[in-house]
């Protein structure tokens, strides 16, 4: 269902996605991260659906459809760098600041910071190309919200 759009994820030198391709890719890495656990709770698809009906302005019907969408291409693509590659060239600095506070309020969202989901979000964070420290920023504001 999803080979074209990872095919497109796995090419070296690929274009900078669509905002819809991109929508698809961030929505999938925040479902990675909850899953990293082996514990997907509803309150983490809750956390999920919040994120992205905030993001980019959808509806209750739209942000499920999204999510639903973003579970199937996870569960198929090969592994976390395609995703974050992706989004790291459709998105600027500031904006990719604000996606590891979005994995942080996954990781956040049962109330508990599995080691699993912990080193995920770091790696994704290094593979976003956003420093140690505005890492640890986005999580202190997490934190701070939680």
């Amino acid at each position: 269902m999803f080979a074209d759009f990872i095919k497109r994820l796995t090419q070296p030198d690929t274009e900078p996605l669509p905002d819809e391709d991109a929508r698809l890719a961030l929505t999938a890495l925040l479902v990675r991260i909850a899953r990293s656990d082996n514990d997907y709770s509803e309150r983490e698809k809750a956390r999920i659906d919040q994120i992205i009906a905030q993001r980019y302005e959808l509806g209750p019907g739209a942000t499920s459809a999204l999510r639903t969408e973003a579970e199937a291409l996870e569960a198929e693509a090969p592994d976390t760098v395609r995703f974050t590659r992706a989004i790291k060239d459709a998105v600027p600095y500031e904006a990719r600041c604000g996606v590891v506070q979005a994995l942080w309020q996954v990781v956040l969202a049962d109330g508990a910071r599995a080691q699993e989901e912990d080193a995920l979000v770091r790696m994704a964070a290094n593979f976003l190309g956003i420093s140690d420290r505005d890492s640890a920023l986005a999580r202190q504001a997490v934190d701070g919200r939680a």
